[in-house]
């Protein structure tokens, strides 16, 4: 009886050992930077793409660009798409802009992969007008999406 009851205490401290190192379903992560902090660093490893939206996109139906932004975060990246082969070293950008001067205050670029998706570090901060623009190395052709305030 001694022994039973020893295995039985032993396998409920074991499974609930277990349940405290297993994160429950939709529990989410407070995102480690917020606005300029984000600058530079990856959306995934910091917890700023849980919630992201999609505020501009440019590109076709087989490659685009999206500009995805993170309001718990205050910052923005690209996610570039393909669903074919790029032809060559297609790329996307996302792009911050002054809103009072018009200059150019950071860009950062991630090449297109082929028949998937990829995205570039963010660039953070309110108070800029932010776009995206998708390279078509074959066709030699540049879209940039329409400018996003944030």
């Amino acid at each position: 009886m001694k022994k039973h009851l020893i295995k039985k205490a032993a396998g409920v401290v074991g499974a609930a050992t277990v349940m405290t190192l297993v994160p429950l379903a939709g529990t989410s992560y407070a995102a480690t930077c917020s606005g300029t902090g984000c600058t530079n660093k990856g959306p995934v490893a910091t917890g700023c793409d849980a919630g992201a939206t999609t505020k501009k996109s440019t590109g076709d139906s087989y490659r685009y660009a999206e500009l995805r932004w993170s309001a718990t975060c205050d910052a923005g990246w690209v996610r570039v798409v393909t669903k074919d082969s790029p032809w060559g070293p297609d790329y996307a950008t996302i792009e911050s802009w002054n809103k009072n001067t018009w200059d150019l205050t950071k860009s950062l670029s991630v090449s297109a992969v082929s028949n998937g998706s990829d995205w570039s570090n963010m660039i953070g901060g309110a108070g800029y007008a932010y776009r995206v623009c998708y390279k078509n190395a074959w066709e030699n052709t540049l879209s940039c999406s329409g400018y996003w305030y944030s």
